[in-house]
């Protein structure tokens, strides 16, 4: 049990850190905005940047509105899957484990919303792009620092060919 701890603290921190952060954010809005109210708090660029109350009820950026049940398996799905997933990273591997981490944080953050509001509380509005919240955001950053882990052990040829043997010149 200590070994599983010390491995998954990290995993764990950020993501409780994520969706606290989320939880917060999102309760702000709803208690602060109508649905469908929007306040654009730097007047400078007008409504370009904005927080705008929506309630979605599909996937990300609203797509798949009302696929109900099946994104749920799904979203349930993914976060099993980010935990099993963890499991396998090693110590070293900072970047893959906040990568990880914030992806976690994210999907459960929304994980909650669905499951007790029956909807994801969505209300960061930048210029034409789909109306997001702080756990799109992490999974978002997350997915990035992950190719990002990726291009860099590409390049440091980090990942050898399956193909090649030890010791062997390509």
């Amino acid at each position: 049990m200590k070994k599983f701890l010390k491995h998954n603290g990290f995993l764990f921190l950020i993501a409780t850190a994520v969706i606290v952060v989320d939880q917060l954010t999102k309760a702000l809005v709803r208690q602060n905005l109508a649905l469908g109210e929007a306040w654009a708090p730097i007047p400078a660029i007008g409504e370009f940047f904005r927080f705008l109350y929506w309630q979605n009820r599909g996937a990300a950026f609203g797509s798949f509105q009302n696929a109900g049940p099946v994104l749920t398996v799904v979203r349930i799905l993914i976060a099993i899957f980010i935990i099993v997933f963890y499991q396998k990273t090693e110590i070293k591997d900072l970047l893959v484990k906040v990568s990880l981490s914030l992806m976690l944080g994210g999907a459960v953050g929304n994980l909650v919303d669905h499951f007790t509001l029956g909807f994801v509380t969505d209300f960061i509005a930048v210029g034409r792009f789909p109306i997001f919240n702080v756990a799109d955001s992490c999974v978002t950053i997350g997915v990035g620092l992950m190719l990002l882990d990726m291009i860099i052990k590409e390049k440091n040829g980090s990942k050898t060919d399956p193909e090649e043997k030890p010791g062997e010149d390509a």
